[in-house]
């Protein structure tokens, strides 16, 4: 039997909510970005391929329908889970009217044993009608709204070509909130010029804001980004294994023990995958920090 986590794991509650083993399962319902359409820019932030973070495993030409039903027997056989959540990951899935949002979402909630559906998007992709559509919605199902905060510095965000500021992310998060949507905040640890201070203190900002969720990144370089021709010009420094299984650590260490953690590294999957190649080992990753969560006798907010 596995030992409890040191910190508030999001699969633990959903098997609090659920009472079983719940999936999320990843989703393309082909979306887009004011980052690339030239809304705001043609060229995306830094960092992200022509997939628009999509999961290796994820079959566009789908329907979204079919989409969650193929995620389905694939998460029934490695994993055994008996209810699933549609995640629409991939670009920013609150780009678009209404209307559309409608028509999807609920594409995929009429799927048999869909309990949920997260909802990954920019902070400055809602408007107050996709908000209070979110919110409706929420009072029906279970709903999560992940928010790419990225950072919380403004010279990291201009550097990503992220095209909005911190203040941004600040008044999404706040306008969310507000309306009993929960809030899960994407942040990358590792990226250029940031100090370990001032990634550590991204913890203690999501305190502050009182979001419901976080998921960590760790900064991985994919092929045909622009962050992969400055990491082969030498102008990117990526952090190694142990030393990001520490900062992990010292980052739960100060976030609130209440803040679910949904993700504690990521990859870009194998095709595309740059570096740092050791990230492909997910389970090595995530045992490393919790040997090091363990040896330290240590839990999340413990240094909060």
């Amino acid at each position: 039997m596995s030992r409890p986590k040191r910190y508030n794991a999001f699969s633990d509650e959903l098997k609090r909510v659920f009472g079983c083993k719940v999936q999320r399962i990843s989703v393309d319902a082909s979306f887009t970005c004011p980052n690339r359409d030239g809304s705001l820019d043609d060229a995306g932030c830094i960092f992200c391929g022509g997939s628009g973070s999509r999961a290796s495993s994820i079959r566009p030409e789908l329907s979204v329908a079919a989409q969650v039903e193929d995620g389905k027997e694939v998460m029934r056989r490695k994993y055994r889970a008996r209810k699933f959540i549609a995640y629409f990951q991939a670009y920013s899935n609150t780009y678009g009217p209404v209307e559309r949002l409608r028509t999807l979402f609920n594409e995929a909630l009429a799927v048999p044993d869909v309990v949920g559906i997260i909802v990954a998007t920019r902070p400055d992709c809602l408007p107050d009608t996709v908000l209070d559509y979110l919110a409706r919605l929420g009072e029906e199902t279970y709903l999560w709204l992940e928010l790419g905060l990225q950072s919380i510095h403004d010279k990291s965000l201009a550097l990503i070509n992220r095209r909005h500021d911190y203040a941004c992310s600040v008044a999404a998060v706040q306008r969310a909130k507000a309306r009993g949507i929960r809030v899960c905040a994407h942040v990358i640890l590792g990226l250029p010029g940031e100090s370990r201070e001032e990634m550590l203190a991204m913890a203690g900002e999501l305190n502050r804001l009182g979001v419901a969720g976080v998921k960590l990144h760790l900064l991985h370089v994919m092929k045909g980004t622009r962050l992969a021709e400055m990491y082969g010009q030498g102008e990117v420094e990526l952090l190694d294994r142990d030393g990001y299984a520490g900062l992990v650590c010292d980052f739960l260490e100060r976030l609130d023990p209440a803040i679910l953690v949904h993700r504690l590294t990521g990859d870009g999957g194998r095709d595309n995958l740059v570096a740092p190649l050791w990230s492909l080992n997910k389970f090595e990753v995530l045992n490393l920090i919790d040997a090091e969560m363990e040896r330290r006798n240590s839990r999340q907010g413990l240094r909060r």
